[in-house]
């Protein structure tokens, strides 16, 4: 793969070369260089800020009906699905992704611009109840400049989701992606700037998250960030935005449990489970990553997930066949090995994984087996801490308060996933599980329409959904005066 040129990064509507230090994005399957670019320096996003700021002023985006703004979005959404396979194979070259997850990233990405357009058109304001001689309405108005740091794993898809809402609401935003994958941001800004979005409302200024990122977040300019990433980074972002009265969303980190009960459904569940933690190499937020069975069904199970966990076809992304690919790092990969060898310390069982996979195609990237540990106890530190990979850790129960006790006894609280054939069942253990999302008989299953975030460690706020573009908007109240008298206090 040769060298590639350097990139230009997008100052609120001028493309040109960062001034900060050189950074490469590397194909995760081999170690090459996909993409070189110069980071922005600190004067770089004062412009960007600055310029983002005075666009939203000036260039009438705001200002536009509703209808005005979406038929831009739905033009976004077509010229995403018209660019889906370039945009798909680049995003595996940027993240090692395997082709076929994507592609559904892609068509994520096409799908959000398309539900928030046609949110932004139909959605309707407030006529609250007269309590007076006067008419009163809520009403709502773009914020001005926003932020949206998005993460590595899943970038077209997690900027779509920031990006679309957040000027479907008539605001500037501007995108810091992740410094290992700014690929994707780059490509969508490109499509924003083809499909009529005023120049200077979009700016992707990549680069490292406490240096760009921090500067974004305390630029007093910037009235809102969203947030998708780490808990240590998410609670910095808080901090910043307590000292600035600013609204923040953050999407955060999980260690999500998996429930698999004594009537459910075998064939449904050990595919469930799989997906659930393996698919993404377990680089995904919401990895079922902690996983207890009913004590009748465990070792048999354990046995058939076990089988099946080793059979999975680890390789090169850009073969339909795979299922999953390289991790995104060298140094994250050290980091799962030692969440490993720490949770074997402990004393748990290797049932399968725990090392790299064997042979030359392998050699040069970051591959790491499929890899499922029990003899564990739910307060040991491999199953208390996000690994972010393809490990799991299982556990068997005894009875349904055992389980819910068990499931709830952690800092995170982002999904959980349960399989039975008894629906009672599943009601009561969906409503007394703590978590954002719960997934019944199906995992990781995801819609624009449908709200998604965390409790705890695992986030504030909530993205997607109708009203996902309010999230970006100011809440106005408006009275309008019926009396026929003057206000008689000052008579």
């Amino acid at each position: 793969m040769p060298n590639p040129e350097l990139l230009p990064i997008n100052v609120a509507g001028e493309w040109r070369l960062g001034g900060g230090a050189e950074t490469a994005t590397l194909y995760p399957a081999t170690g090459e260089v996909v993409g070189r670019l110069r980071a922005p320096s600190l004067d770089d996003v004062q412009e960007a800020i600055d310029q983002a700021d005075h666009a939203f002023r000036t260039s009438g985006w705001a200002q536009r009906k509703p209808h005005e703004r979406a038929a831009v979005l739905h033009r976004v959404a077509q010229m995403i699905r018209e660019r889906a396979e370039p945009l798909a194979q680049l995003q595996r070259l940027d993240n090692g992704k395997p082709i076929n997850e994507t592609r559904a990233l892609v068509a994520s990405a096409a799908g959000t611009f398309q539900y928030i357009a046609a949110a932004c058109e139909t959605l309707e304001e407030a006529l609250t109840p007269s309590r007076g001689d006067f008419m009163s309405m809520s009403v709502h108005e773009p914020m001005g400049v926003v932020a949206a740091i998005t993460p590595w794993n899943s970038p077209i898809a997690s900027e779509a989701q920031k990006l679309a809402p957040a000027l479907a609401a008539g605001n500037a935003v501007v995108v810091k992606p992740a410094e290992a994958t700014p690929l994707l941001a780059l490509e969508l800004a490109k499509i924003c700037e083809e499909a009529g979005v005023p120049r200077g409302l979009v700016s992707v200024l990549p680069g490292r998250g406490s240096v760009i990122g921090d500067a974004i977040t305390r630029h007093p300019l910037v009235r809102r960030v969203s947030f998708t990433g780490g808990t240590a980074t998410g609670k910095h972002i808080a901090h910043i935005a307590a000292d600035k009265m600013m609204p923040v969303s953050l999407e955060l980190g999980g260690k999500s449990a998996t429930m698999v009960l004594a009537d459910a459904d075998l064939d449904h569940a050990v595919n469930g489970v799989l997906y659930g933690i393996f698919s993404s190499s377990g680089e995904s937020c919401i990895a079922g990553s902690r996983l207890f069975v009913a004590r009748s069904l465990y070792d048999g199970f354990m046995q058939r997930l076990t089988a099946r966990a080793a059979a999975l076809r680890v390789g090169d992304p850009a073969d339909e066949r795979t299922q999953m690919g390289p991790l995104i790092t060298a140094r994250h990969r050290e980091s799962i090995e030692s969440h490993v060898a720490l949770g074997l310390a402990e004393g748990g069982r290797l049932l399968t994984g725990g090392c790299r996979p064997e042979g030359a195609q392998f050699e040069r990237g970051y591959y790491y087996r499929p890899t499922i540990i029990d003899g564990v106890q739910n307060d040991w530190q491999i199953c208390q801490q996000e690994i972010f990979g393809p490990v799991l850790v299982a556990m068997p129960f005894d009875s349904e308060a055992d389980l819910i006790a068990q499931a709830n006894d952690s800092l995170y609280a982002l999904a959980a996933g349960i399989w039975t054939r008894d629906y009672k069942a599943a009601w009561r253990i969906g409503r007394a599980v703590q978590a954002g999302t719960v997934w019944i008989n199906t995992y990781k299953q995801f819609s624009i329409s449908t709200p998604f975030g965390g409790w705890r460690d695992s986030g504030l706020g909530r993205e997607k959904g109708r009203l996902g573009i309010q999230q970006y908007m100011e809440q106005k109240s408006l009275y309008w005066g019926l009396n026929d008298n003057p206000l008689p206090w000052a008579h």
